[in-house]
Formats: structure tokens, C-alpha cells, sequence
């Protein structure tokens, strides 16, 4: 079973910057010295820095189908698929876990609109980057098997997160230009967290995206972020 690493409020100082660009078939090149990112590396930029980094490109979702992302799988096989993980690991008060992973009792706090759940049917887990959007961003391009990967990322702890189920259909597939958390003070956590796993998959981001993250970011603090690529 996934244990959850849990987020630091400070990161270690900023060790480079990094500019990670997608080319067409989903290879990060980085400007400046020659040096090639390589998946499963750490790289240390700005919250700042990373979102001028990130490559604009225009979106479609042509094509697009939910089932293009396979999920939800239980890779460890110990009988909690990515989804029940992320409930267990997530847990304000852990649940009991029973056969086939039911989970009972336990209580949870949905980061999106601040509120307090002791239903874990009450709750979703949310892709922090909806698959829709990571189609559109280039995950048309990927493998099944890369989609895989993205669509059940417990490697990446702000990949997916356990919210409630109200906000995460009011949210739906919408980037940050069209939907953020009604919990204002959560709002720049989300910010960095939508970079950081853009970055991560080297994901471009639409004209409007851009903006709206650039926009967002003049009241947010400047955090060094780290990353680990996944491809």
C-alpha cells in the first residue's frame, strides 16, 4: 500500500532553474547547458520560473474518450486500487479496512471547498489535471501505457487528490482559466500543484491557461518547487 509523503511547506533552496519544453513526441528538452532530464529525475525550479517554462500550444480534446486512461489499477496488487489509496493515505482519521478494501468509519477534509467528510462515499478522487485537459495537452500522443501511468500517478502526491464529490463535478474537465477552488485560501497551493504536474508531464498549456496562471501568481508566494519528471 501507498504511504503518502507528506507535502513540506518550504522546499531546499533553488539548486537551478529548469525550462522544460514537449516536443512532438513527448521528449523534455531543456535550454541553457546541454543537459538532458531524464524520467525519474528531480529538478528544482520557482513556482514563477515553471510557469513561464511551461510550453504553449493550441488544445484540442478530438478524439478524446475517458477510457483512453486506464483506471483505476492496483499495481501493488494488495487489493486497494488507486483510488481506495488515495482515501487511505488522505484519511484525517484512518478508516478500517475490509474485504476487498471497503473502507468504513474515517474522516476527510476536501482541500477544494473546505470541508470536513466522514463519508468516504461523499468523496472523489480527483485528477488535480483533469485526463481530458492532459489529452488536450499531449497525452494524445503518449502510450496507453504512459496514460496508464498518468491516470493512476500515486508517485506524484498532487497528482490525485481526495475532494468532495460536489466540487469535483463542478469542476469537471476545466482548466484554471475556467474553474478554481472556491477554498480561496487553498487557491495558490492549487496553482503550484497544477504546475508542478504539468511539469512533471510536460504538458503544455493553452493562451488562456497561460494567462490565467500568470495572473494567478502575482498573489502567490514565489516557492521553490521540485519536480520529478515522470517521462
Amino acid at each position: 500500500m501507498r504511504l503518502r509523503p507528506v507535502l513540506a511547506a518550504a522546499l531546499a533552496s533553488l539548486a537551478t532553474t529548469v525550462l522544460v519544453a514537449a516536443d512532438p513526441a513527448g521528449a523534455a528538452a531543456v535550454p541553457g547547458p546541454a543537459v538532458h532530464r531524464a524520467a525519474g529525475e528531480s529538478v528544482t525550479t520557482t513556482l514563477y520560473e515553471a510557469i513561464e517554462a511551461l510550453p504553449v500550444a493550441a488544445e484540442s480534446r478530438n478524439g478524446y474518450v475517458r477510457t483512453a486512461f486506464r483506471h483505476w489499477v492496483d499495481a501493488d496488487r494488495d487489493g486497494c486500487d488507486a483510488h481506495k489509496e488515495v482515501l487511505i493515505a488522505e484519511a484525517v482519521t484512518a478508516p478500517e479496512i475490509g474485504p476487498k478494501c471497503a473502507l468504513v468509519g474515517g474522516s476527510w477534509w476536501s482541500r477544494y471547498d473546505d470541508l470536513v467528510f466522514t463519508d468516504a462515499g461523499r468523496l472523489d478522487v480527483d485528477h488535480l489535471v483533469p485526463l481530458a485537459e492532459a489529452w488536450a495537452s499531449g497525452a494524445f500522443a503518449w502510450t496507453a501505457k504512459e496514460r496508464e501511468a498518468y491516470a493512476n500517478d500515486l508517485d506524484e502526491p498532487r497528482a490525485l487528490i481526495a475532494v468532495s464529490a460536489a466540487s469535483n463535478r463542478a469542476k469537471a474537465d476545466k482548466d484554471v482559466a475556467d474553474w478554481l477552488p472556491p477554498a480561496t485560501a487553498y487557491r495558490c497551493t492549487y496553482l503550484a500543484d497544477w504546475t508542478a504536474i504539468k511539469t512533471r508531464w510536460h504538458l503544455s498549456v493553452d493562451d488562456r491557461e497561460k494567462t490565467a496562471l500568470q495572473d494567478l501568481e502575482s498573489g502567490c508566494p514565489n516557492e521553490d518547487l521540485t519536480v520529478v519528471l515522470a517521462n
